[in-house]
């Protein structure tokens, strides 16, 4: 028999750590005082992003702003109308009206012209900008969206490892009560006993990491929905693994034609060559034209005036010159940023395929195979440990191997399931 004392001391602390472990539980239920929803798929998340995320609503709004700037960079400037009076003698007002036929007061306008082309160029460089903005805001609503499904899915992770925690918890305090029996009659050993606290214990110091990992993960999800933080939690439905279909032969076909990145890319292109175009339009002049009504005293004729002006680039070598260059470079520079987006996007996408592909071979071992197994041999153990046949090491392995199974299948589904965000962030939603 165990010496009385000891029994006594480690009775106690086995109790004190079972009213903790219990105080402790319903703590993952809710966050401070906020009540958990009913579970949410992550397709209606990302919906609920589309809608309310700031960051896609400022991107949409400057988006809408750039299609309002073509009609005006096409359209004249304003023209200037004005009124003049020529006085003879005298800078005091009418001197000189009924005296001298210099004397008038002049009413005209004026108007500048571009040279020729350049309205049309600009109104096309505008044009160019609104399409950058509109890739722009497509590259945004991607970005978002798979960091939506990402925070989801690591959410739905650490979720499924905290009723993992809770369960494996419950599971050894069993074995805990069961060992603190057999020591009571002399069947187990001390160690055994103070092994089982030790396990119980360093579950809930794992289930303290769980839960500041989930508390910082509804943060990130909740800003990215655009919803306060005080606002009720977040519970992610149960996620299925989705299957990868695109072919290996169409990974660079699908990255060329559906990368926002991409996308960007060539349209700052565009824009440069109509730069460039402006750019050489610029060495032809620009003009004014105006007209004026002078009207003279009594007894003397009228004054009327057209002026036709121009503005000529005679410093050509130190404005129009560089101006050309500098647009020629710029063309060049974004030449080379679509080749690096192509290549970037390609890659990014055959990385993001072999994860997928990999994770979902993986999510087929832990499910056919590894966990099967697993449960056996802890069902044998189990067994074997109540008869006596095998020591608590043996039973307690078990429990901690099925336990980081389990951990490890929702952590492939999570990363697989992430995988195919990334695939869909690359190339866009597809059937």
């Amino acid at each position: 028999m165990p010496p009385h004392g000891s029994f006594r001391r480690i009775t106690l602390s086995l109790f004190l750590l079972l009213v903790l472990s219990s105080s402790r539980a319903p703590a993952h239920a809710e966050t401070g005082s906020n009540a958990v929803r009913e579970p949410v798929p992550v397709d209606a998340l990302v919906a609920e992003a589309m809608r309310s995320n700031p960051e896609i609503a400022a991107t949409r709004s400057h988006w809408q702003a750039t299609t309002k700037v073509p009609r005006q960079m096409g359209t004249l400037d304003n023209p200037q109308i004005f009124v003049q009076e020529f006085t003879v003698g005298s800078p005091a007002p009418a001197s000189g009206y009924e005296t001298s036929d210099f004397y008038y007061t002049g009413f005209g306008a004026s108007q500048d012209i571009p040279g020729p082309g350049k309205l049309r160029l600009r109104a096309r460089r505008a044009e160019k900008d609104a399409d950058f903005a509109r890739a722009s805001l497509e590259f945004v609503e991607r970005r978002i969206t798979e960091k939506v499904r990402e925070t989801a899915l690591n959410l739905f992770y650490l979720t499924r490892v905290r009723d993992l925690l809770t369960r494996t918890r419950s599971e050894l305090q069993d074995v805990a009560r069961g060992t603190e029996q057999q020591y009571r009659t002399g069947m187990a050993q001390q160690q055994d006993v103070l092994k089982a606290q030790l396990a119980v214990t360093s579950i809930l110091k794992d289930s303290e990491m769980n839960r500041s990992e989930n508390e910082a993960a509804e943060a990130s999800l909740k800003a990215l929905l655009g919803r306060d933080q005080d606002s009720p939690d977040i519970a992610i439905a149960e996620v299925a693994p989705s299957s990868f279909t695109l072919p290996e032969a169409q990974l660079t076909e699908a990255a060329d034609t559906g990368s926002a990145d991409l996308k960007m890319a060539r349209a700052m292109l565009a824009g440069s060559k109509d730069t460039l175009d402006l750019a050489r339009q610029d060495y032809w002049p620009d003009f004014s034209l105006g007209y004026q009504y002078n009207k003279t005293g009594p007894g003397f004729r009228d004054y009327y005036m057209l002026t036709v002006g121009a503005k000529i680039p005679l410093y050509f070598w130190r404005k129009q010159t560089p101006a050309v260059e500098q647009a020629a470079a710029e063309k060049q520079s974004a030449e080379s940023q679509v080749r690096a987006a192509r290549l970037g996007a390609v890659s990014d996408l055959q990385a993001a395929a072999v994860e997928a592909r990999g994770q979902e071979r993986i999510i087929t071992l832990y499910r056919e195979g590894l966990i099967p197994q697993a449960v056996a041999t802890l069902s044998s153990a189990t067994a074997a440990y109540r008869t006596g046949k095998v020591d608590f090491q043996t039973l307690l392995s078990a429990e901690v191997d099925l336990l980081n199974l389990r951990e490890g299948y929702y952590r492939a589904i999570a990363d697989h399931e992430i995988a195919i965000a990334r695939t869909k962030q690359i190339i866009g939603e597809r059937p």
